[in-house]
């Protein structure tokens, strides 16, 4: 009978499977990053905003629902079923991206996407946390999203210069087919389910109180998760912006599409690799700070998009904002996780991953009408001030855990032991 033990030393071979695992997830919407509103416009002829956004609406909007159902069903199905189904489900999307024949296709697409990434990234995020335990949350988080945004980076990179060589279609979207084959064998064959993990850390950590309506208190009404959802939902809000606007934006303004596909790359690709870094800092540091320094700056970053010209401006503008959406992202996760008992964290964070996602279909809605009754730099600036509004709410809702205190604390204490052992010697 095998022993079930906390850590991620203690987990390392599966712990390391699902961050492979996720990194494939998030190539998978890597693949589209780019292109998407390109085709929209240079092959299917659209030229309203709010029609080529459709596709991210309706991402978010399947993703945003699935998040919430995995979270829910992860206790009775357990994990690794709505992972291994997850996969089942995207295998169509590189294939139809492929050989779409009108923009309807490229929806469904999107639809099938977003319940991919909700089952698949839903489920890799919560066994990541369950196998390693209370210490190492934000750590574990960081690792998970360096590996996905980090492919997405990537992916969206290799796309945009194989599109660049050899069209916008068939050719950038065949990466896809390998991701979804390795995504669905490696999960079927060799992933573990972690209900012994959650059994676990349940018996040994009693000392947070289970919520009495996980939707409403995670949605709003527990100061901390309520303030923590409220900024993911703006988080992704902006994150649809950009990946459907800033394209557009940049081909407006002259750029090619090597130059759009290096800019768009690099906001992603800073934000998956500052997790490393990040992702410890959320287990260091009071939460509350993270997350509205990374609020704010990546409402900054967001408004100086509007006075840019070159391509070394979009690209610092890029790094920003990567920094700032680095800091909050497993940030977010690892909050969560904190403020729940073990119990009902798959819950929590499927309420918070719903209304996060949301963030999608809200965003791609505003920047769409705003941008066709007004402009593009209109619904920039509009978004950008939303970013640190959010910002503003974190800074008086939120409240530092007391066990954060306790470290640094517990730590000065010891170095004042030290000091005194020295000087007794």
């Amino acid at each position: 009978m095998n022993v079930v033990q906390l850590g991620l030393k203690e987990n390392w071979k599966q712990f390391w499977l699902l961050v492979f695992i996720n990194a494939l997830v998030g190539g998978m919407i890597g693949l589209e990053r780019t292109l998407l509103p390109e085709i929209a416009k240079k092959e299917f002829h659209l030229t309203s905003t709010s029609i080529i956004l459709s596709f991210i609406i309706v991402f978010g909007l399947f993703k945003a629902f699935t998040n919430y159902f995995t979270g829910a069903l992860a206790n009775r199905f357990g994990r690794k079923k709505l992972l291994v189904f997850g996969w089942l489900v995207g295998i169509p999307v590189p294939f139809i991206l492929m050989y779409a024949n009108n923009w309807n296709w490229i929806i469904f697409a999107n639809i099938l996407l977003g319940i991919n990434q909700g089952l698949t990234w839903s489920s890799t995020v919560v066994m990541k946390i369950d196998l390693v335990g209370e210490k190492e949350r934000g750590f574990a988080m960081g690792l998970n999203e360096f590996a996905g945004y980090g492919m997405l980076g990537l992916v969206a990179f290799t796309t945009s210069s194989i599109a660049n060589n050899y069209g916008l279609r068939p050719y950038p979207f065949i990466i896809g087919i390998g991701f979804v084959i390795a995504g669905t064998l490696l999960s079927w064959l060799f992933v573990k389910d972690t209900s012994g993990h959650v059994n676990k850390e349940a018996q040994l950590n009693s000392s947070v109180p289970l919520l009495k309506n996980v939707f409403k208190e995670t949605s709003w009404l527990n100061k901390n998760l309520g303030s923590v959802t409220q900024a993911g939902l703006i988080n992704n809000l902006n994150d649809a912006m950009i990946w459907g606007i800033l394209p557009v934006l940049l081909a407006q303004r002259g750029f090619g599409i090597a130059q759009i596909g290096i800019i768009t790359a690099v906001y992603p690709a800073v934000w998956g690799l500052g997790q490393l870094i990040t992702g410890k800092l959320a287990d260091i540091y009071c939460k509350k700070d993270l997350l509205f320094w990374g609020m704010l700056l990546q409402g900054i970053a967001i408004i100086l998009i509007i006075f840019s010209s070159s391509v070394a401006h979009y690209i610092a503008i890029s790094v920003i904002l990567g920094i700032g959406t680095a800091i909050v992202y497993p940030t977010f996760l690892a909050s969560i996780a904190e403020d729940t008992n073990p119990q009902q964290r798959a819950k929590s964070l499927g309420v918070f991953r719903f209304w996060r996602d949301l963030g999608y279909v809200i965003g791609a809605l505003l920047t769409g009408v705003f941008t066709d009754l007004f402009s593009i730099e209109f619904s920039i600036a509009f978004i950008g001030v939303l970013t640190i509004l959010s910002s503003v709410v974190i800074i008086y809702r939120m409240y530092c855990k007391p066990q954060v205190k306790r470290v640094f604390r517990n730590a000065k204490s010891l170095l004042q032991n030290k000091d005194r052992n020295v000087v007794r010697v």
